[in-house]
């Protein structure tokens, strides 16, 4: 298979190799912790879920770090990113023991709470992984390495996910057993970035300014340079690509609170079943991340990222209502399967088009914006699902408005294609 080939071609490159388990660990610990938080919040049998609560939890623990992100682009692009990876690790590792001590001692605010400082950290990790892959990697084999290593990176989210509902069915029906196994594999996400010298993954010395004062007292000024830097006449395709990337990144969440609610009252007579059957639904999804980076390396290269990003968005706005009106289990899980590779295949040729228009200086602050588009998407499409979904989470208005907006999105990219 060309993947495994790709594969192999990058992992002879050493330092791409440590930055990837970096990631493999790091977004598996993050999957584990989602999975805690789903079960915590949806799944408790004590709990009657509504896609209100749904929103207002990802409202708590995503939209503060619309706030937080743009600093994390500022302090990336002064920061070392490998002594980002080690100290953000071990804080989250340290967070989670103690969120899973608290899990069922505290009132829930206290957990979120708790939570929201853990998922923190994650903003500086995650955009310090995209703004260091271009340090490990030739230019020639970026978009093989955009493909491969955050497609693995959201595999690894998927089978944390998977080990963790494998834990809480059948070790232990315990969310605080979870959430530690998540803060181990944090702290093995530290310890793997050591294998990497301080300096590797830039930014260059001279960008680097220790005094954190100074660098917050510029966060406007900076990110005034990097909105510009950005939304210059020459990149103006990376613009076009963060924009629909955001509005494809909405249709997801929206489409996920709904499938927490048909999994939770519609498709399943109890809580442990529903879980399952999220558990499998997140697996067949991401069945389809892998599709994606399979599919998108020669995809990108006989479209262009461009082209690749409009057949994404139009296959998901055909296919969505197509599989997800019967409200019936086989074909929701055949939509999860299209959206993820529908959506990852996008965020690959995103990525690409981001970072190869872009300069080194200006990445970490970039996809920092990137991430708090993606944040503040999320919460948005979770708010809106709240207002249309019904307590059984069957909703045919929600549906076509999705595969609405995959539409606008396509054929407005395809008119700026033919421009």
């Amino acid at each position: 298979m060309a993947v495994v080939r790709d594969l192999r071609v990058l992992l002879r490159f050493r330092n791409f190799r440590r930055l990837l388990a970096v990631r493999l660990l790091s977004q598996g610990a993050d999957g584990v912790y989602q999975v805690a938080l789903a079960a915590y919040v949806v799944f408790s049998p004590e709990k009657q879920t509504s896609a209100t609560a749904i929103a207002s939890a990802m409202a708590i623990l995503l939209l503060p770090y619309s706030l937080v992100g743009p600093f994390a682009g500022v302090l990336l692009d002064r920061w070392r990113r490998r002594q980002v990876f080690l100290y953000g690790n071990l804080v989250r590792a340290l967070m989670a023991s103690a969120t899973a001590l608290m899990v069922s001692q505290v009132p829930d605010w206290l957990f979120y709470v708790s939570a929201l400082c853990v998922t923190a950290v994650n903003r500086f990790v995650l955009s310090g992984l995209s703004a260091a892959l271009p340090r490990v990697v030739d230019a020639e084999r970026l978009v093989i390495a955009n493909s491969l290593s955050p497609t693995a990176g959201t595999l690894a989210a998927t089978a944390g996910g998977g080990l963790a509902f494998v834990v809480r069915l059948v070790v232990a029906d315990s969310d605080a057993a979870v959430v530690l196994l998540g803060a181990l594999l944090y702290l093995g996400g530290a310890f793997a970035s050591l294998r990497m010298a301080p300096e590797l993954l830039g930014p260059d010395r001279e960008l680097v300014k220790p005094r954190i004062a100074v660098a917050l007292a510029g966060t406007a000024r900076d990110l005034v340079a990097g909105v510009r830097h950005l939304t210059a006449p020459s990149r103006r395709e990376a613009t076009r690509a963060l924009g629909a990337m955001t509005l494809m990144r909405f249709c997801y969440g929206a489409l996920l609170v709904m499938l927490l609610m048909l999994c939770r009252y519609e498709f399943s007579s109890n809580t442990d079943d529903g879980l399952a059957l999220l558990g499998l639904a997140l697996g067949i999804s991401g069945a389809g991340f892998f599709a994606a980076a399979v599919v998108t390396p020669w995809a990108a290269g006989r479209l262009g990222p461009g082209k690749w990003i409009i057949v994404c968005a139009a296959a998901a706005s055909i296919l969505e209502p197509s599989l997800g009106l019967p409200f019936a289990t086989a074909p929701m899980l055949a939509v999860a399967f299209v959206l993820g590779l529908t959506t990852q295949g996008a965020k690959i040729a995103t990525d690409t088009i981001v970072q190869s228009s872009v300069e080194d200086s200006f990445r970490g602050r970039i996809f920092s914006v990137y991430d708090v588009l993606f944040n503040v998407a999320f919460v948005g499409a979770a708010g809106v699902a709240a207002l249309m979904l019904p307590p059984d989470g069957r909703s045919v208005p929600l549906v076509v408005t999705i595969a609405v907006i995959y539409g606008a999105v396509a054929v407005t990219l395809a008119r700026f294609e033919r421009q």
